[in-house]
């Protein structure tokens, strides 16, 4: 699956451990010039890694186009954007896994559900 934002291709993870979606400031300012007029504020949040206490500085939208076998999902959520966060790629948690009804898929096709409402299910095959 490729994933795009602002019409360029960038790697994200679909963390379905992690409860909110995060994007390091380093990444923004790498990839996304001017983004700080697009921040939203935010209270003070923080958060907790395996690498140590992260802290958010606000928080960014932007909308992710999937392309996928079967066609595009488009969802626009929104990023906590991490002051001392190192990671290289894009977070989606859970709470946007939650409210598309994003399901993932091994090869086995044994599945994580996370949301029952099938009317509004996405199933994403990881290969």
């Amino acid at each position: 699956m490729t994933f795009f934002i602002d019409n360029a291709q960038h790697p994200l993870i679909i963390d379905s451990v992690r409860y909110c979606s995060i994007v390091a400031r380093n990444y923004m300012d790498n990839h996304f010039p001017n983004w700080e007029k697009q921040l939203l504020p935010t209270k003070a949040k923080s958060l907790k890694s395996a690498s140590g206490k992260m802290t958010s500085i606000g928080i960014i939208l932007k909308e992710i186009i999937m392309t996928y076998r079967k066609g595009n999902i488009r969802i626009n959520p929104e990023f906590f954007v991490l002051e001392d966060a190192h990671i290289q790629e894009i977070l989606l948690g859970s709470d946007y896994q939650r409210m598309y009804g994003i399901d993932i898929y091994n090869r086995k096709n044994r599945h994580t559900a996370i949301d029952t409402n099938k009317e509004k299910k996405v199933s994403l095959y990881i290969y």
